[in-house]
């Protein structure tokens, strides 16, 4: 089961050892990816006392294509139109 998609079930902010116990790698292992999913800004990262809770980004997921989009050939939407599109 890849990470992401683990934070995306999770519900809400989830620490890197309840991570660690639902992937066959170790947590060294676990931190670098959420490392590079933080610094890209797909995962928001939240210190909680010496925890670390970490939360898929939303407003990055809804700027995904769906399979539909791309099947159909429709364009992809950038960040802004997302953001626009929703305020409206």
């Amino acid at each position: 089961m890849q990470i992401r998609t683990l934070l995306a079930e999770a519900g809400g902010p989830t620490t890197v050892g309840e991570v660690v116990e639902q992937v066959t790698v170790g947590q060294p292992t676990v931190s670098a990816h959420l490392k590079v999913l933080a610094d890209t800004g797909f995962v928001l990262v939240e210190p909680r006392g010496t925890a670390r809770l970490h939360r898929v980004n939303e407003e990055c997921v809804s700027c995904f294509p769906s399979a539909t989009d791309v099947v159909m050939g429709r364009g992809v939407r950038s960040f802004a139109e997302t953001v626009d599109k929703e305020a409206r």
